[in-house]
This record gives structure tokens, sequence and C-alpha cells, in this order.
């Protein structure tokens, strides 16, 4: 069975398009993949815009997308790509067991999750698995991830006012109530303008609201710092 916009491994090899800043790891990758019987490397690139670029053209059934880029992150080029080929299957790519980024990535359509230091069998299981149309998150982060999302987080990481959000995301809430863009969020806190915009739309998922009015409402009733009045809401 094909999914939207994927094409059939049965009628080639899987294509695959590659996205790490670092030209040692793509070289690794490319070459154990195109090693295996019915894959095929069909493009690579080193930065964001580089992929975003290619990827519509090259037509791959599955991409691998580093998180962390030098111009941006791949959960954001995930979110994108999708966005203009549905059955684009990305497979995330890091160095980090990073919760945050899991959450951020199955926000984005990511189809897996896997850490760089990843067996090649492993490597080449997973892309195999994602073009099929299945998932390769781990069930365990999956748990953490889905508890996380449901407000059922660890007592020392809960906020006062606003029970299981952490301090960070307390921080960039309040931020959103005082009317204050992603970029000038990023400003302040030293955070990448689309780090910022992951967090805030995680946000939205935990707060069930759409967009910042919605939640500037919530976090000026439930964060206002002592001695702060609430902002008042648009209608």
């Amino acid at each position: 069975m094909t999914g939207s916009g994927a094409t059939s491994p049965a009628t080639g090899p899987i294509r695959v398009f590659l996205l790490d800043d670092h030209e040692v790891v793509r070289r690794g990758v490319h070459d154990l993949l195109d090693a295996e019987p019915g894959l095929t490397v069909v493009g690579e690139a080193g930065t964001a815009a580089q992929a975003l670029a290619r990827v519509p053209a090259l037509r791959p059934q599955v991409a691998i997308l580093d998180v962390r880029l030098p111009d941006g992150d791949g959960v954001s080029v995930c979110r994108e790509l999708r966005s203009r080929m549905p059955g684009l299957a990305c497979l995330m790519l890091t160095s980090f067991d990073d919760e945050d980024a899991l959450l951020d990535a199955v926000m984005a359509g990511a189809s897996g999750y896997v850490l760089k230091q990843i067996t090649g069998t492993d490597l080449v299981t997973a892309v195999r698995t994602v073009a099929s149309g299945q998932s390769m998150l781990d069930p365990g982060a999956t748990t953490r991830l889905m508890a996380r999302v449901r407000g059922d987080v660890p007592p020392e990481e809960r906020v006062p006012g606003l029970p299981g959000f952490t301090d960070r995301e307390k921080e960039i809430l309040l931020m959103v109530s005082e009317g204050l863009t992603n970029r000038e969020i990023g400003k302040r806190l030293h955070l990448a303008e689309k780090t910022v915009k992951n967090t805030v739309s995680r946000l939205f998922v935990k707060l069930g609201v759409e967009g910042r009015v919605q939640a500037a409402v919530i976090a000026s009733h439930a964060l206002t710092p002592p001695g702060r009045h609430p902002v008042p809401s648009a209608e």
C-alpha cells in the first residue's frame, strides 16, 4: 500500500535524501545506504535552506534530517517539507536524547526519531520502516512524551499556577502574553527564532488553544508575576 505522494518501493529503490551539517556524517550515511540493496541516496544538503530547495525537486521517499543545523533546525525543515510533500517520510537524526525535540518532531509529522549512536544496520532498518509508512518512534520515549502533553510531568518540573508546564515554557508563555513576537522572545532568551516558534506551537497544543490571543488570556491569569496586573485580553 502506498502513502499519499510516495512512490511504492516495489517500483524501484527507496529514494533517500540526507540533511546534516557535518560532511563526514553525510558521507558515512551516504556510503552506508548506497551499499544496501533497494536503497539509493538521491541528494544531500548541509543546511536547512539547501534541503528546502533540493528535496521537492528530487522527490525522495525518505528524508533523514539532522535536528540541529547552522541556519535552523531539522524539525522546521520536516514541517515545511511535509506541507509540500505529504507522502514524504522524515527520519530525525540527532546526537541528543531530547524529549522536547521529540515532541516537536512528532508535531511536525516526523515518522521516526533516532540517535546518531544508532548502528548502521538499525539505521537501514529505520529507513526501510518509515518508507513503508510505519513509525520508528521509540515506545518508551513516546510514552513519556504523551505524559508530558497531558501535563503528567514529575513534580519537580511543575510550575505553580499552571501545573504540567516547565519553567522555560512558563517563561515563554508569559512573554507571549506580553505581546512579544517569536523573534523578540528569542533575543531575550538567546534562542533561535525557529526554536521559539516550535516551543510556542507545542504550548498551544498543551493549552488546547489555536492562537496567541487565547494563550495570552490563559497566561495573563495563571502566570502574571507578583505586582503586575494581568494584560487586558483583546476581543
